[in-house]
């Protein structure tokens, strides 16, 4: 019982990590949820017993994609996605992709993310837009200056988004190099952001819920060790 129950302490602490890094980016543009996909684990030499004593784990943690709200900003260069599909960037380190359409423009006349990476059209060029007049961006990503296009925004889908990881709060990168990103059907909103997907209330109750379990669980790994000393003292008495 006291191992059954420390098992379930560490998955619940787990549990709590994850919780936490989305109550922390509850308000972050874009940010995507982690979840808890929990799991039974029984030990290699007890896989033939009558009764193999089972273990909870947390198998894998994983990302809940689910679109978030949409917030009205009215400011012309934040986009959002409605849809499957990733804003795609240049990072240093390769291509990043994200939900965070937060975007402004640099010195230079490229829009960038709020990080400084270039935001990269279909072609694979950073956008690059004159400052001083109006921008008109169409649902399919194309930007419009002065009734001229002058690129469009990469919009991508990842076929497998089991090759995605987390990079940072809102931005994810592909591990798999086999992995090539697609044209997405996703709508380009404008003057809108997506919101986190990790609401602020639904974290909040999954993280009392949480706390008491393991609140439970500390107290059967305590009477499993009170169990255990009285057990003892009474073969030292024999």
């Amino acid at each position: 019982m006291t191992a059954t129950a420390a098992s379930g302490l560490r998955a619940r602490m787990e549990s709590l990590d994850l919780l936490a890094n989305n109550v922390a980016n509850a308000n972050t543009g874009g940010y995507k949820a982690d979840r808890e996909f929990y799991s039974l684990y029984i030990a290699p030499e007890a896989q033939d017993a009558d009764s193999p004593a089972t273990m909870p784990v947390i198998e894998r943690p994983w990302i809940d994609l689910s679109q978030g709200p949409m917030q009205t900003t009215g400011n012309p260069l934040d986009v959002a996605l409605s849809g499957k599909g990733f804003f795609s960037v240049a990072a240093p380190g390769g291509p990043l992709y994200t939900r965070n359409g937060s975007f402004h423009l640099a010195a230079d006349g490229k829009l960038v993310t709020s990080e400084g990476y270039a935001v990269l059209g279909v072609g694979g060029a950073a956008l690059t837009m004159d400052s001083t007049r109006p921008v008109s961006i169409a649902g399919d990503g194309s930007v419009q200056q002065d009734g001229n296009t002058i690129g469009q925004i990469n919009v991508v889908n990842i076929p497998n988004t089991a090759g995605l990881i987390k990079q940072g709060g809102n931005y994810f990168r592909v591990t798999d190099p086999a992995l090539r990103p697609t044209p997405a059907d996703a709508s380009v909103e404008q003057g809108k952001i997506e919101e986190s997907n990790s609401g602020s209330a639904e974290a909040a109750v999954r993280l009392v819920s949480v706390m008491r379990q393991f609140e439970m669980l500390q107290k059967a790994v305590s009477l499993g060790a009170e169990m255990n000393r009285a057990a003892i003292d009474e073969v030292a008495k024999v």
